[in-house]
C-alpha cells in the first residue's frame, strides 16, 4: 500500500507540474498576442524588421530608405503629436492626385515599384509571377484594418481584395499642407513605405480620405500604431492637423501612453 501511495503521490505532484506549464504556456502566449496587437502587430518573427521601428517600413535587403521633408524624432507619439501644428482644412476643391506624380513610382529606384514593394513588405508565403523577381502574385497576411486573415491574388477579378492604403491620405495631405510641399516631396509622400500598408480592400473603401477624427479602423487593438503612423508621416511632411483630428488621436493614444512614433534607423 506505500509503494502505492508512493506512487499516487508522485503522480499528483507530475500533473500539478504539467498544469502549471500549460498555464505558463498559456499566459505566454496571451502576452504575446497583446504585444502584437497593440505594439508590436507588422514586426512579429518578420525577418524584415530592423533598427527601433516597430513597423515595417524597410526591408533593407531590398529597399531603399527614401526621405521625408524632415526627419522623424524617436518619441512617444503622444509628444509628436503636441509638436504638429493645428489649423483648419483648406479647400479641397483643387486637389488633383496627379499633384502626387507617378502613382506607385519606383521612389526608392530599387527595380521594383512601390505597390509590389509594399505587398512583398507586408504580406508572407509572398509568390511571384513567371520570369519577375518584382510582380507579387500571391500571398497571405494579418490584415491589420479588420484583423482578419487574408489572401491575396493577382487577377481582374481578386486584386482589389487587398489594397495599399496611404495612411495618411493624399487628399487629407492636400488640405493640410501638401499644396506648400515641391512636387517632389508630393511624390515622395505619395510612394514613402512609411505612409503605406497593405490592407482590406473594403475597409480602405470605407476609410476614403478621412483623417482620425472621421475614420478609424474597425480592429480597435491596432489603432494605436496606425495613429502613430499618421502622427510620424504628418511629422515627416510637415503637415498639419485640425482640433478634432487632434482631439481623436489623443484619445486613442490615452488607451497607449507609450507607443511610440514609427521610424526607422538610417
Amino acid at each position: 500500500m506505500s509503494i502505492t501511495w508512493s506512487a499516487y503521490k508522485r503522480a499528483r505532484r507530475r500533473s500539478r507540474q504539467a498544469w502549471a506549464i500549460l498555464g505558463l504556456a498559456a499566459a505566454t502566449v496571451v502576452a504575446g498576442l497583446s504585444w502584437f496587437f497593440t505594439t508590436g502587430q507588422f514586426n512579429a518573427a518578420e525577418p524584415w524588421v530592423s533598427g527601433p521601428s516597430e513597423a515595417p517600413v524597410y526591408n533593407p535587403a531590398w529597399m531603399k530608405p527614401i526621405s521625408g521633408a524632415a526627419p522623424v524624432a524617436a518619441e512617444k507619439a503622444s509628444e509628436a503629436l503636441e509638436h504638429l501644428p493645428v489649423k483648419g482644412r483648406a479647400p479641397k476643391t483643387d486637389y488633383d492626385r496627379a499633384a502626387f506624380g507617378q502613382a506607385w513610382a519606383d521612389a526608392d529606384r530599387n527595380g521594383c515599384d512601390t505597390r509590389n514593394d509594399i505587398l512583398r513588405r507586408d504580406l508572407s508565403a509572398v509568390e511571384f509571377t513567371q520570369g519577375s523577381s518584382c510582380k507579387v502574385a500571391a500571398g497571405e497576411f494579418h490584415e491589420p484594418y479588420t484583423g482578419a486573415h487574408l489572401a491575396f491574388l493577382r487577377g481582374q477579378d481578386t486584386s482589389a481584395a487587398v489594397q495599399i492604403d496611404h495612411v495618411v491620405a493624399l487628399a487629407d495631405a492636400w488640405q493640410k499642407g501638401a499644396q506648400q510641399l515641391s512636387a517632389q516631396q508630393r511624390q515622395t509622400l505619395a510612394n514613402d513605405p512609411l505612409n503605406l500598408i497593405a490592407v482590406d480592400g473594403p475597409a480602405n473603401v470605407k476609410k476614403g480620405a478621412g483623417d482620425a477624427a472621421t475614420w478609424l479602423p474597425s480592429n480597435k487593438n491596432f489603432r494605436c500604431h496606425y495613429v502613430a503612423r499618421q502622427i510620424s508621416v504628418k511629422a515627416a511632411y510637415k503637415l498639419w492637423i485640425t482640433q478634432a483630428e487632434k482631439d481623436a488621436m489623443k484619445g486613442v493614444l490615452s488607451a497607449c501612453p507609450e507607443q511610440q512614433t514609427i521610424y526607422n534607423a538610417r
